[in-house]
């Protein structure tokens, strides 16, 4: 136009509560499929989702990205997910390791959990994923899982995402997030996504 603007106009696409609604993995991944067309249209590579935190309390500014409050149920919809947008050439980017369940002062959170809990309930929808879709990157959380920042922690970046998963894709850390470089580095990162403390 006489601007030289063009309609960059997007799809709106429900949200993945309502996807979860549908108990349908098939949805999910002509969900994914949509979603990685359109991604592969406008020549992006990656995709910031999906989001498979677990719904903790209804006050979460964005539970709208998320499926569930069971792990199995958003597990295995985001897998499909992965799989349809994967299948376009174009990353999924599975989001937020981990007990990332409150958007409340998110920098300084503190998720305080049991090892069975984070197992059974906060980490087994990653783990489903990484083993039935094998998303190509990971993204990790702003919060402190009981008193250590998760992005930090080598304990679950490389001793649970990499040893006990399996996972061999990209483990990026989050946009804004006040965390140090080099112990996102030590703890296991490829990819710094913008701003954090350069001085660490």
């Amino acid at each position: 136009d006489q601007a030289g603007w063009t309609n960059d106009s997007i799809t709106a696409f429900p949200a993945l509560t309502c996807l979860a609604a549908t108990w349908s993995d098939e949805m999910s991944a002509l969900y994914g499929k949509s979603i990685g067309e359109e991604a592969r249209y406008r020549e992006k590579d990656v995709l910031l989702g999906p989001g498979v935190n677990i719904y903790r309390t209804p006050l979460c500014g964005r539970n709208f990205e998320y499926h569930s409050e069971d792990p199995f149920v958003s597990g295995v919809m985001a897998s499909a997910i992965v799989n349809g947008v994967q299948e376009m050439n174009v990353a999924a980017t599975v989001k937020h390791f981990a007990a990332n369940n409150t958007e409340y002062q998110r920098l300084r959170s503190n998720s305080r959990v049991s090892a069975r809990a984070m197992f059974e309930i906060y980490m087994k929808a990653f783990e489903i994923v990484i083993k039935h879709s094998n998303p190509w990157s990971i993204m990790t959380s702003y919060n402190h899982i009981n008193g250590i920042k998760v992005c930090e922690d080598p304990n679950y970046c490389t001793g649970v995402i990499r040893n006990d998963f399996h996972y061999k894709g990209v483990l990026m850390s989050d946009f804004g997030n006040d965390s140090v470089h080099v112990k996102e580095l030590a703890a296991g990162h490829d990819l710094k996504m913008p701003y954090g403390d350069p001085k660490g």
